[in-house]
């Protein structure tokens, strides 16, 4: 009796695990050339992200959000260095964006002596207030009234410290004495006493 040898069949178990490694090592190689891409993309995203939201933010951002203050319809009330009180009023008051010392009026009102018997008001077309000095400058189309006492003038200066009203322009206008024409004028004691100088013309009337 004669032996044949038979070849023996390669085991299925080493070509799996063959076929597994080389499968393991193409996705390797692909890893390696898709992570460093994926994190481009990623990073680029993120980029655009942050220059998208600045455009946005920007494109939303109020066209007045740098506009100067300003206050409608403002009443503001203060006393002199005497205690005397004083009441400024204006359609708007707008502080200067370039100085924050300056306040600009649009239609300015003062009154002196608001509470007493024969308060005076002195209307303007536009007004500065300086908080630094504690001036008003009263500026076109200036007038005075209150009691007898009716007063048109270019210009006038308040001081709110001494509460004394001053300008210097021709001032023409009638009081308890008549018609009356200055260069220059000032108004003091709240308004009871009036002294006008340069020039001065007066037409008194008669009763």
């Amino acid at each position: 009796m004669s032996l044949v040898h038979i070849p023996s069949q390669p085991s299925a178990a080493p070509r799996r695990q063959e076929a597994r490694w080389l499968a393991h090592s193409r996705l390797i190689r692909r890893m390696r050339v898709a992570l460093p891409v994926a994190i481009g993309v990623i990073l680029l995203a993120m980029v655009g992200f942050v220059i998208q939201g600045s455009i946005v933010g920007a494109r939303a951002k109020p066209s007045d959000a740098d506009a100067p203050i300003q206050l409608v319809k403002p009443r503001f009330v203060g006393r002199d260095n005497k205690g005397r009180a004083f009441v400024l009023t204006a359609k708007t008051a707008t502080r200067d964006e370039k100085d924050y010392q300056r306040v600009l009026l649009d239609t300015p009102e003062l009154i002196l002596d608001e509470e007493g018997t024969n308060p005076t008001h002195v209307t303007a077309r536009s007004g500065v207030y300086r908080e630094d000095a504690k001036m008003l400058n009263l500026d076109g189309g200036v007038k005075l009234n209150g009691g007898d006492v009716n007063f048109s003038t270019a210009s006038s200066i308040f001081n709110t410290a001494t509460g004394e009203l001053e300008g210097k322009g021709v001032i023409q206008g009638a009081g308890a004495l008549g018609e009356i024409i200055a260069k220059s004028y000032g108004v003091y004691d709240k308004g009871e006493r009036m002294v006008f100088k340069g020039g001065v013309h007066t037409r008194v009337e008669s009763h």
